[in-house]
């Protein structure tokens, strides 16, 4: 009897994973065949010459550049903003906080993580009004805001995971430090965080990956549709799952809606390239504390 159940729950887990990748198979396979014809320098520049859009000589119409160029911003504000401070307070929360208090700051962490993110937009856009009212007359959504909403919105994944990878330590490895003479610090510098380091890696990646393609948050915080590639922080821009939103709801012939086919391919590529970039600077980290 246990053999046929085992033989039943094993099957169910291939059904499952084998199902999973037939899925993202089915799912890749159509954006390819919908948008592979899209795929040149045209999608990106437009009709401005590479070179000229590249170097910022002169503005891109038509293309996905300035959207690329957004989200470049976009993740790399936001994930700034977040994998430091949510892998410093998952840190205090897995060694230093008290039992009370840590069970009071994760359920504000969890009914962080709980907020959908059309309400993080909308908080962005409240606090811009209460600002403009207030303090700053001329505030205006725009690129550091959406960052800072989708920096908010991530940080509770960032800080649990953490927070789950020190706690997963055996205690025997925990106390290693200790028998040689460590002190605390110097414990979690050396023995900790080197063993968390892949769960805490992970968190990063997964904070990149969700910064890359919200659309709900940046609706509300800055993004607009022909803003171009931003000069600060404080100006608007275009990102591209907007763009694709955008496509997609206004196309006016097949060739557009085509062109949002073959910018969700381009997504798609960057978000893979940042978790195989991710994945190398974890695989590059594991093995710099290893030599330690």
């Amino acid at each position: 009897m246990k053999r046929v159940s085992d033989r039943i729950v094993t099957g169910a887990a291939w059904l499952s994973g084998g199902g999973l990748m037939l899925a993202a198979a089915v799912v890749i396979g159509f954006l390819i065949l919908r948008g592979y014809k899209n795929l040149d320098l045209a999608l990106l520049f437009g009709d401005t010459p590479w070179q000229a859009a590249i170097m910022g000589e002169r503005p891109v119409f038509g293309g996905i550049w300035p959207a690329f160029m957004g989200t470049f911003y976009l993740v790399f504000l936001s994930s700034a903003m977040a994998i430091p401070i949510g892998i410093a307070s998952g840190i205090y929360l897995a060694e230093y906080a008290s039992r009370r208090l840590r069970s009071l700051l994760g359920f504000f962490v969890d009914l962080l993580a709980g907020t959908p993110s059309i309400v993080m937009g909308l908080f962005g856009f409240t606090a811009i009004l209460f600002l403009r009212k207030t303090l700053l007359p001329e505030a205006q959504t725009c690129l550091f805001l959406a960052a800072a909403c989708i920096a908010l919105l991530v940080l509770p994944y960032v800080i649990r995971i953490t927070e789950t990878s020190i706690e997963a330590i055996p205690e025997p490895l925990r106390l290693l430090g200790y028998s040689v003479g460590f002190t605390r610090w110097r414990n979690l510098r050396s023995v900790l965080l080197p063993l968390a380091s892949r769960g805490m890696l992970s968190g990063a990646i997964l904070a990149v990956g969700r910064a890359s393609e919200d659309t709900a948050v940046i609706l509300l915080t800055g993004v607009v549709a022909h803003a171009g590639i931003p000069g600060s922080m404080f100006d608007k821009f275009e990102a591209l799952p907007f763009r694709i939103y955008y496509l997609a709801a206004e196309y006016r012939n097949l060739g557009e809606l085509d062109q949002g086919f073959a910018t969700s391919l381009v997504l798609l590529c960057i978000s893979g390239t940042l978790f195989l970039i991710a994945v190398c600077l974890q695989k590059s980290a594991e093995m710099r504390w290893k030599r330690r």
